[in-house]
């Protein structure tokens, strides 16, 4: 019985998605700028930097997605993160499955 918990609650981890949320992100920085950027902390499997369709500048915020959560931490232990003169403002986020969220409309 403690064997399957054990294998379920490693299912779980693996599951999680290790993303940063990164706010305050400069204009004249792009996704590749943030990629090597983060990836001293680790390897970084996708960063979106969503765009603004009528602007055609992008949206001041992106994710970060890590391999390990270890590298999410080496993220958040640094105090400040400088891109081109801007203190970026970083938050973990942890996302949920489907089954997990709750729903709007109760």
């Amino acid at each position: 019985m403690a064997a399957a918990s054990v294998v379920r609650a490693a299912g779980r981890r693996s599951r999680r998605f290790f993303d940063i949320f990164v706010a305050e992100v400069p204009w004249t920085v792009s996704s590749k700028e943030l990629k090597e950027y983060f990836s001293q902390f680790g390897s970084v499997q996708r960063c979106q930097l969503p765009f603004d369709r009528d602007t055609g500048f992008h949206r001041r915020y992106c994710w970060i997605k890590f391999s390990t959560p270890e590298e999410v931490q080496n993220v958040l232990q640094k105090d400040s993160h400088i891109l081109e003169g801007s203190k970026l403002a970083l938050k973990q986020q942890i996302r949920r499955r489907r089954s997990q969220r709750k729903n709007p409309r109760e």
